[in-house]
């Protein structure tokens, strides 16, 4: 089976260019303003929307995403209501690939066999969840392949050639390659180093591979793209969507147009990798 991911990578390798992944919270800083701003994506340059599904303990994620975590659920946000809002945004969008990245413990409390079967019927198509290793893959990555799910994979600088044959398994969609050793927005990837990483992946693999992790600028997304499938940023939108709250914390008219307008320049830095390359 085709998913919405496979379709959109197989959309860009004919078109010659690397995908730009954006990755908001839902529900970030309230349930309407955050759906405004998944429904914005696509028309700022988006080609997959990363959805962080808000928990507590997300030891992955730097300040701005705990951060970024914490005001959702302080807005009432829920994966039930996380779910909601894919549906929302599928009433007007039924391509873009929307991926929900976050945690096992939400997933488990709501009950796996519930989840995949609101999650597809939703209009979710990936998930991406960090703390589930292959060796949990009977948990939720098997059952989310047999949901017609992907189920996509971080890899890391750290993971080598021994490891990276478990991690690719049972990995579809995409590879997800962490350009830094640490937390999210904690360094600045260096292309340099990605490029090497994203060929020795490839030599395992003919899965597109996408970067994430330390690209904030649209001359590191351009050079990040030349080397790689993708570029991944989440910490430089949700630092753009915090900058535009009031004082309480609360979306104001600028909300919605800061995350796409920085959207829109990271995405022409995509763009601009093909012509580089050329």
């Amino acid at each position: 089976m085709t998913t919405r991911i496979d379709a959109r990578f197989a959309q860009l390798k004919k078109e010659g260019r690397s995908a730009f992944v954006t990755f908001v919270m839902a529900g970030d800083p309230d349930p309407e303003t955050s759906l405004a701003i998944v429904k914005a994506l696509p028309q700022a340059g988006a080609d997959v929307i990363e959805l962080g599904m808000p928990f507590t303990d997300p030891m992955a994620d730097g300040p701005s995403i705990q951060a970024a975590g914490l005001r959702a659920l302080r807005a009432g946000m829920t994966l039930k209501k996380t779910l909601a809002l894919v549906k929302r945004f599928r009433e007007t969008d039924d391509a873009t690939p929307i991926v929900l990245m976050g945690y096992y413990n939400p997933i488990y409390i709501y009950g796996v066999d519930s989840f995949l079967v609101d999650a597809k019927a939703a209009g979710v198509d990936g998930l991406i969840i960090v703390d589930l290793p292959p060796e949990e893959d009977t948990e939720l990555c098997v059952p989310a392949l047999k949901a017609g799910l992907n189920f996509i994979r971080l890899a890391t600088p750290t993971t080598d050639d021994k490891r990276l044959p478990a991690v690719l398994a049972n990995t579809s969609g995409f590879v997800y390659y962490v350009s830094i050793t640490g937390i999210t927005g904690a360094a600045a990837a260096d292309a340099t180093m990605v490029s090497g990483a994203v060929a020795r992946i490839k030599r395992h693999t003919s899965l597109p591979v996408c970067v994430g992790f330390g690209i904030r600028t649209p001359e590191t997304a351009r050079a990040i793209a030349e080397n790689s499938d993708g570029a991944v940023v989440g910490t430089a939108l949700v630092d753009a969507l915090k900058g535009s709250l009031d004082a309480e914390g609360k979306a104001t008219p600028k909300t919605v147009s800061a995350v796409a307008d920085l959207v829109a320049a990271l995405a022409q830095g995509v763009r601009g990798a093909r012509q580089a390359a050329e």
